[in-house]
């Protein structure tokens, strides 16, 4: 293979080992933001161990308080010292501190939502339509993995919605309102709406005549979400890359938290919508005008045995008039990262900005040609190990134009080898100049370009990243089998390792090894066709280390994407040996001897220069 090519090679190499580690931040920043975090942690902590400490005081000191007045008290007296004290401890918010514990339920075809009259709040989602990898129902959050709700202060005293027990005022197939209501009138509402075949439910806080009753600092809400989530899939190393916390700038870019370790920010702008997104679902908060700011947090977890991935919590501040009765909507979406589904809902969220489907052109690539092209396919085919052989060989087709070029351009490297190696034997090693510029004059003679066998390979590598980006992420293949595939989108396995290879992992994936197997195959041909005396020494070893690489950083990723590339490199194969049994290379030399036989024609950059050059040298004549 001659030097140039090597360099296309090489290059091609290291975007791709480049496009694979780029995001890979250093150990010296891991552990710096893990110090980081854990000095955060360790202060809010002790903060909140010092918090809890004096609440528990202060509890005990009030049990025994009233533990006293009620032994000294009759009967009667004991009741009514009860009630007194609760109403001096909690003021008119009294009623609503105790009761029983109720759960209702608002579902459709898609989701089942249960709600807790503790709170008023989402107790508990359920997309009736998936599994976890395991085949139980895949619940996105339950119990006190999920927190919601708002602080507010009445009688100097704080309290969060998430305490107070309300009232089911009314309840319909499809809505459902909690009330908390005074003999005064004064009532605070949430209202939870789910419409038929829909993954969105509006959710409204209603105020009426609170103005007396609660307060609130700022003039604003502070709406607490938090929420641990869980892992659903096989994977849990891609699951966790590919979940996170994204949010919307009001009018604005998506943008996220990092997914790679724990993070937090303040955003003192408006935001649209806050998401916790896990690989395949996400669940979205949406205003209907904006947050006017939020702190926003996303702690990763550690341990690879936890049944959770990380824990995002999110503090949106809403702006609030309590003078006013008012209704502050809101919009919870509980669903799929399906690329259809998200887009339904408007360009202006841009929910599916959460897909990692690449920036750019490797994003263009996946919205407006595979996306499109592997639905209209489902619609036909409902086996997706043969939906993804279909769109490989479209795929091939179209870059059939480029696979030809680059095969010509390597069969003129192939048989202009002799002249070359004459080249390489008249001029010296040590005139590495004078020698190159004889090989690109018989290149420019022959009507050769060196770099044609590299380019066309170039302007194929955004499909190729662009697949790379689609398979892990496309919520279509999950759980779909093929041949021994259990999960397209999670990783294949034929042996399961009774220990870790480091950077190879626990198992062997079969469809890995046969891709590495068609690159190795693929690597030697391309060798036999273009190997020449001005190859580099060690060079041919270095052209085998890239399917060796891909063997080691392919074993996890998704058994889909490692058999598209399977599949695409067989079909290379097999174009290779085509265009072979049609090209003649006697006749190909004669065609390359005729073009240089007739006059190199020359640029206008080339005319113009060489016309310069003659100018400058008659004015020399001249001052002679």
């Amino acid at each position: 293979m001659d030097k140039n090519s090597v360099t296309g090679l090489i290059l091609i190499t290291l975007i791709l080992i480049g496009f694979w580690f780029v995001n890979r931040p250093s150990q010296e920043q891991i552990e710096a933001m893990r110090a980081r975090q854990d000095s955060i942690q360790q202060a809010e902590m002790l903060e909140a161990e010092e918090r809890r400490a004096a609440e528990i005081a202060e509890a005990e000191q009030e049990a025994i308080t009233l533990e006293e007045e009620t032994q000294t008290a009759e009967p009667a007296q004991e009741r009514e010292s009860d009630q007194e004290a609760l109403i001096e401890r909690y003021g008119y918010m009294a009623p609503f501190m105790e009761g029983e514990r109720e759960f209702y339920t608002l579902e459709n075809e898609n989701i089942k939502i249960e709600f807790s009259n503790k709170g008023g709040n989402i107790y508990s989602v359920e997309l009736k339509n998936y599994q976890t990898y395991n085949g139980e129902p895949l619940v996105l959050f339950e119990g006190d993995n999920n927190k919601f709700g708002f602080s507010f202060t009445h009688n100097t005293r704080v309290f969060s919605t998430e305490d107070l027990f309300f009232d089911v005022k009314s309840k319909t197939d499809s809505t459902i309102t909690f009330t908390v209501e005074t003999d005064q009138n004064e009532s605070l509402s949430f209202e939870y709406k789910l419409p038929e075949d829909e993954f969105m439910a509006s959710f409204n806080i209603i105020t009426n005549n609170l103005n007396n009753l609660i307060s609130t600092p700022r003039g604003s809400i502070d709406i607490n979400w938090y929420v641990e989530m869980p892992s659903f899939e096989k994977g849990r190393s891609f699951e966790q890359q590919y979940s996170g916390l994204y949010y919307k700038y009001y009018m604005d870019d998506v943008d996220n938290l990092s997914s790679r370790s724990s993070d937090s920010d303040d955003i003192r702008t408006r935001l649209k919508w806050i998401g916790f997104k896990n690989q395949f679902f996400t669940s979205f908060f949406v205003a209907e005008e904006a947050f006017s700011s939020a702190h926003l947090s996303t702690e990763i977890e550690e341990n690879d045995n936890s049944a959770f991935l990380r824990y995002n919590t999110a503090e949106a501040v809403v702006p609030i008039d309590l003078s006013q009765n008012q209704r502050i909507g809101f919009n919870f979406y509980f669903g799929p990262n399906n690329y259809y589904t998200l887009n339904s809902y408007g360009s202006d969220l841009d929910f599916t900005q959460v897909l990692p489907l690449g920036w750019g052109i490797f994003g263009w690539i996946n919205r407006y040609a595979v996306i499109p092209i592997f639905n209209f396919l489902e619609g036909f085919i409902n086996n997706y190990g043969v939906i993804i052989l279909i769109l490989t060989i479209l795929i091939k087709m179209v870059l059939f134009p480029l696979t030809y070029k680059s095969y010509m351009s390597t069969a003129k490297m192939k048989v202009l080898k002799p002249q070359i190696e004459e080249i390489n034997e008249r001029i010296p090693k040590d005139k590495a100049m004078e020698r190159q510029q004889a090989t690109m004059n018989l290149y420019k003679k022959a009507g050769v370009n060196p770099m044609g066998g590299c380019l066309p390979m170039l302007l194929q590598l955004p499909i190729l990243i662009a697949m790379f980006r689609f398979f892990p992420s496309s919520i279509e293949l999950r759980q779909e089998s093929f041949l021994w595939a259990a999960d397209l989108s999670s990783y294949d396995s034929i042996m399961d390792l009774p220990f870790s290879i480091p950077f190879y992992g626990a198992h062997v994936s079969l469809f890995t090894l046969l891709m590495a197997a068609t690159n190795m195959a693929y690597t030697k041909i391309n060798s036999d066709m273009t190997q020449s005396a001005s190859q580099m020494p060690g060079m041919k070893g270095m052209m085998y280390l890239m399917p060796v690489m891909l063997l080691f950083l392919f074993n996890g990723y998704a058994s889909g994407l490692s058999y598209y590339y399977f599949i695409s490199t067989l079909i290379t194969i097999g174009q290779t040996i085509i265009i072979k049994q049609f090209v003649d290379e006697k006749k190909l030399l004669k065609q390359i001897e005729a073009n240089k036989k007739k006059p190199v024609k020359k640029s206008k950059f080339a005319q113009r220069l060489e016309a310069a050059q003659k100018q400058q040298m008659a004015q020399k004549k001249k001052r002679k």
